[in-house]
């Protein structure tokens, strides 16, 4: 079952553009990046246009769109990647940071792989853009 919206592909019939997104070349290591953390499910790198003086992206090497094409069956996978945006923020030396996840094209999403955008090093006002 969905956790979402209409619209979103079944994970076994994503079409070529949601597997080949610029974030799954960088979890299969054809694109380079600064890698901060990986493991066998999600991985965390530097974004290479910061918005802040530390911005990572947090992605799960599983190829969601959106969060709201997530499923159920994703529940332990949408925690970990929280788990790990902990783990780089503490690595990075961030005592405060948000955690940021824009959901469709609507909310800012540019890149068609769901992931968390880890930032701080500066004050952060609200209510954000």
């Amino acid at each position: 079952m969905r956790l979402g919206l209409q619209g979103c592909r079944a994970s076994g019939s994503l079409p070529r553009m949601a597997s080949d997104t610029l974030f799954a070349k960088i979890a299969r290591g054809e694109i380079p990046a600064d890698i901060v953390y990986e493991d066998d499910l999600a991985l965390a790198f530097r974004d290479i246009n910061p918005q802040a003086p530390t911005h990572l992206l947090v992605i799960p090497r599983k190829a969601i769109e959106r969060l709201s094409c997530a499923e159920d069956s994703d529940a332990k996978l949408l925690g970990h990647l929280m788990g790990v945006a902990r783990k780089v923020a503490a690595q990075e030396g961030l005592t405060d940071f948000r955690l940021v996840v824009n959901d469709g094209a609507g909310a800012g999403q540019t890149v068609f792989h769901l992931h968390l955008h880890v930032l701080g090093g500066r004050p952060l006002g609200w209510p954000p853009g």
